[in-house]
């Protein structure tokens, strides 16, 4: 396993990754994160980080049978890996641990 933290991004594919389930493959991951964060992500940069993923071992993968529907062709396809959910895990208690300290006067309108 390369390395263990996750970045801002492939935290963002690995949440997609895991909420997708059956249907987290590379365009898929792609629609749904533009979706939610209102970016213009493309294919090739979310693919670039699932691979990351799958060395760091945070992400399965395996092919599909092919389809009509994709005139033939096969889909890889994600599947978080307990790995992943212990990564997903620690940052958002990180996340929620720093949230929480910030005192409410914070984000009051002076």
């Amino acid at each position: 396993m390369k390395g263990t933290n996750l970045g801002e991004f492939e935290e963002l594919v690995l949440l997609a990754v895991a909420a997708m389930q059956e249907q987290a493959y590379s365009l898929a991951i792609t629609d749904e994160i533009n979706r939610v964060t209102g970016r213009n992500i493309t294919f090739g940069v979310v693919h670039s980080s699932l691979n990351r993923l799958e060395n760091k071992g945070f992400v399965d993968s395996e092919m599909t049978g092919a389809t009509k529907e994709r005139g033939g062709r096969r889909k890889r396809v994600f599947k978080i890996s307990e790995a992943g959910k212990k990564a997903l895990v620690k940052t958002r208690a990180q996340r929620d641990e720093l949230w929480s300290m910030i005192p409410q006067f914070v984000f009051e309108k002076s």
